[in-house]
């Protein structure tokens, strides 16, 4: 289990795509709050003939927020680059110059064994070769996820390939709108992801591979406005927090504060993971009753859950 706190930090992630002009504006006027992560899109989000004229807009971006952050303060979260291709990150990382500072990693999509070696290679050759330190996040999206008769060796195969370079690995995302766009599938904003039971069977087995291993944050949810859309997506939340998942990808900045709401830890799970944690290892009894005497406490079988929790408190607050 990852037990250091940046692996938990990216919170909500709000994706932009990189050709958007205001960004700039946004960041320095604090538009989005002081708790979420960025992610420059050059995937998705861009049409396939304006890739050059992001890229152009990307390192425009990246070397205006570098100037304004030094003539004034403002909060600045951490910048991640959803790329095309493995090419991608080694073009951009030589251009960015003195601004790649400012990037904290790359967001790998569609990540697959037939992409996975060129990834790994890529950002390991612009950590040997860069002062700065690049992280990874590869997105569990691809199509050849869909069939179980192949899911698992996938899955495991990739798995192997992370765990050579785990310390990059930030976070494991997951796609829910390109696994659902192989059936056709499209929720409604009183339905959660995971009752899509294709998909969620695809979710569950991401987690079996690598949730005792890494972070794994959650998906998409693509409304922000009309009736019902902030409790649909409490709903879902709810579930992914059930499911594993901590974190999530947000596209719109009403979505952050719901996300951030839903990793705070309560004060009796708080009291119970300290208490776990700091079990008397001399004491003839290794379960007992909560502190607030709710419930019951193992040391030994709750250790995992309290440590996460503990982290979780850290990176998201207390209620």
């Amino acid at each position: 289990m990852k037990d250091a706190l940046p692996y938990y930090n990216v919170g909500p992630l709000l994706y932009c795509p990189a050709n958007n002009p205001t960004i700039v504006h946004s960041l320095t006027t604090d538009r989005f709050g002081t708790h979420y992560s960025l992610a420059l899109c050059l995937e998705d989000t861009i049409g396939d003939t304006c890739v050059a004229q992001a890229e152009e807009m990307l390192l425009q971006t990246l070397h205006s927020l570098r100037c304004a952050r030094a003539k004034s303060d403002f909060y600045l979260p951490d910048l991640y680059i959803r790329v095309r291709s493995a090419a991608q990150i080694c073009s951009l990382t030589e251009r960015m110059e003195s601004a790649g500072e400012l990037v904290k990693g790359f967001i790998l999509p569609k990540f697959s064994p037939d992409n996975a070696d060129g990834y790994l290679e890529t950002i390991l050759q612009v950590n040997s070769q860069s002062h700065c330190h690049y992280y990874m996040m590869p997105i569990m999206e691809s199509p050849s996820l869909v069939s179980p008769s192949h899911r698992a060796a996938i899955l495991s195969t990739l798995k192997d390939k992370l765990d050579t370079v785990s310390p990059l690995v930030l976070n494991i995302r997951v796609g829910g709108n390109d696994l659902c766009n192989v059936f056709g599938f499209r929720r409604r904003c009183g339905e959660s992801i995971h009752q899509i039971h294709t998909i969620a069977n695809i979710f569950a087995d991401v987690i079996a591979v690598f949730g005792t291993d890494y972070i794994i944050s959650g998906p998409v949810w693509e409304y922000y406005g009309g009736s019902g859309w902030d409790t649909g997506l409490r709903r879902e939340l709810q579930e992914d927090r059930l499911c594993g998942f901590i974190g999530k990808t947000v596209i719109h900045p009403r979505q952050i504060p719901l996300v951030n709401e839903a990793f705070r830890v309560s004060r009796t799970d708080w009291e119970d993971a300290a208490a776990i944690l700091n079990w008397d290892q001399n004491s003839p009894f290794f379960v007992a009753g909560s502190p607030g005497g709710e419930r019951m406490n193992e040391c030994k079988t709750h250790a995992n859950w309290a440590a996460r929790t503990l982290l979780l408190a850290q990176a998201y607050g207390i209620e």
